[in-house]
């Protein structure tokens, strides 16, 4: 069984279609998300139904949170609210009930998905360093745990100590634990505009990490179509 952790997909069709097309060439044979499927890019609602139409086993991520309610955006950066505003009226009310559905965390045939920390995940917090991934290891029942949320690929392991930091590809070892951020498909963060996923084949214990080059100026064109801050389209061409 091999899958594909996809993560912070933010309403980015043209990212998503490449993810998805490289997965299946990859012999992906499974999908599993944690979380943002919307928010951000102009698509939420085709990106929405192309996770649910592969039952990507998925978990809440905070822009999933607030565009499937209708909670006071006062404590969001005034972009985000923004586009989650505008993200509720793009979604049919039984979409919104998905949403609204999804848990904070869950477990799949032997590992974990959550958006943000297992400590806390519905007060999102971020993890980037040893420290902050500490936290999340004392909650941790499995052998992996897949995250997002930063959207910046990073791997954590516990062993006798905590290490961790950027990766390409991390083998599973038996008697250790692994907090591993699978990066953004729809808004990378880490310099990188390439979509960036990983998969998990489950036979060989190897989690990989994948970046997909995809028509970013079609996505940030639809962005400005719709309306949407400019900056959205700017930053999708950094990857920040």
């Amino acid at each position: 069984m091999k899958y594909a952790i996809l993560g912070d997909i933010h309403s980015n069709w043209e990212a998503l279609t490449a993810v998805l097309a490289d997965a299946e060439r990859r012999g992906v044979t499974d999908y599993a998300c944690v979380g943002d499927v919307v928010g951000y890019n102009a698509d939420p609602a085709a990106c929405l139904e192309a996770v649910r139409e592969r039952t990507a086993l998925t978990v809440r991520g905070n822009h999933d949170h607030y565009c499937s309610n209708s909670e006071d955006l006062d404590g969001f950066h005034p972009l985000a609210a923004d586009v989650v505003a505008w993200t509720r009226g793009q979604l049919s009310e039984e979409q919104v009930a998905y949403l609204h559905g999804l848990p904070y965390s869950r477990t799949v045939r032997g590992f974990t998905l959550v958006h943000s920390t297992l400590d806390a995940p519905e007060r999102w917090g971020y993890v980037y360093d040893k420290l902050e991934a500490e936290a999340n290891f004392n909650y941790q029942r499995t052998a992996v745990c897949f995250f997002g949320h930063t959207h910046v690929p990073l791997a954590f392991e516990r062993a006798a100590e905590i290490d961790g930091g950027p990766y390409a590809t991390v083998r599973v070892q038996l008697g250790r634990r692994y907090f591993i951020n699978v990066g953004s498909v729809g808004q990378p963060r880490d310099g990188d505009p390439r979509a960036a996923y990983a998969t998990y084949d489950m036979a060989s214990g190897m989690v990989e990490l994948h970046r997909v080059a995809y028509d970013i100026g079609a996505a940030q064109q639809k962005i400005r179509d719709a309306g949407l801050p400019a900056r959205l389209a700017v930053r999708l061409a950094a990857g920040s």
